[in-house]
């Protein structure tokens, strides 16, 4: 009993310093909460929470304010993610059903993270390396001229236009067509290079120096890696409003939105859509980004991640709302690459 009423008083302290970014007095937690107890009690909680390291007095005579550890705590005990409202949840699904290709859903995201949020938001496109072929479509285009459209997982097209030293029929692109599907469908594209390489010399000798000019297209379009490290950031503006709870912060934080593989860094690795990770302070992997929080998921059709996706403010953020929203834009994410 004990024990839960100091979580009751510590989870008191942080969404009342969240709200009011000023430190929290006992009076102001029995007059808030319906806590059941008597200020005297509240007082011996908070003065033990203070003692376990969860709580500190920035100043004498000053109401107490969450450390990261008492952060730390607060979000492992959070018994279960804040739901959305339904209009959080309808802005979603319109603003990104909307989009018209890959680079329109990963600006629409970052811009409605940043929104719900109000911290600043960080998508990475999906990566290239880890993804898998969906389709592979030929188009003739004239008797010498055919379009190769590569379709990925990841909700990425490539087109290549091919020039052909002799006519082809729309029955030989039909098989060449069949045949290329077969051996790269659902295939890493790693695995799916190898694969193309080797299957001219499946077929007839005629038929070999058109079918490597469609295999070499196709070869090119899934080497082009431009995607890999590109990240996408909304929501800088959010800075201004946080004021001192970043002091000495912003500068190494700006500094760190425009270098792209710090950010990966701080978004961490993304082994499932399903996980979510929330770094506090100290946990945060780059340098003077101590009073700074990140949460952040992966996101990618099934159950594996392509990419990730996230938010980074100051440890005083709300974090169940902004671990709703991170997890809600991801599965919405994957729901259009899967649906892609």
């Amino acid at each position: 009993m004990v024990e839960e009423r100091k979580m009751a008083v510590l989870r008191a302290i942080v969404e009342d310093y969240v709200s009011t970014h000023e430190p929290v007095g006992s009076k102001s937690l029995v007059e808030r909460h319906q806590l059941g107890v008597s200020p005297a009690t509240v007082r011996n909680d908070m003065a033990a929470l203070e003692e376990e390291g969860l709580i500190a007095q920035p100043h004498t005579s000053a109401g107490r304010v969450p450390t990261d550890k008492g952060y730390r705590l607060f979000v492992d005990r959070l018994s279960q993610v804040k739901p959305l409202s339904q209009a959080e949840r309808r802005a979603i699904t319109t603003l990104l059903e909307g989009a018209v290709d890959l680079d329109d859903v990963v600006q629409r995201s970052v811009r409605l993270l940043a929104q719900l949020t109000r911290q600043v938001a960080i998508v990475q496109y999906p990566t290239l390396s880890r993804s898998t072929v969906r389709h592979v479509e030929l188009v003739t285009l004239s008797s010498t001229r055919v379009l190769v459209v590569l379709i990925l997982s990841t909700g990425r097209v490539e087109q290549r236009i091919v020039e052909l030293p002799d006519t082809i029929s729309d029955a030989e692109v039909s098989v060449f067509r069949q045949a290329v599907n077969r051996a790269v469908l659902g295939e890493r594209i790693t695995d799916a290079t190898e694969k193309l390489a080797a299957l001219p010399e499946t077929f007839d000798r005629r038929d070999r120096p058109v079918l490597s000019l469609l295999v070499t297209a196709l070869m090119e379009a899934i080497s082009d890696h431009r995607s890999d490290e590109r990240v996408m950031v909304g929501g800088t503006a959010n800075l201004a409003r946080f004021g001192d709870g970043l002091e000495g912060t912003i500068r190494p934080l700006l500094e760190a939105l425009e270098e792209h593989v710090v950010l990966l860094k701080l978004l961490g690795e993304a082994s499932s859509p399903a996980r979510l990770t929330v770094r506090i302070g100290s946990e945060v992997p780059y340098e003077g980004l101590g009073s700074t929080a990140v949460v952040a998921t992966g996101y990618g059709p099934g159950s594996e991640a392509l990419a990730t996706l996230g938010v980074v403010g100051p440890t005083r953020m709300d974090y169940p709302a902004a671990m709703a929203s991170v997890r809600a834009v991801a599965q919405y994410l994957s729901k259009i690459l899967d649906e892609g």
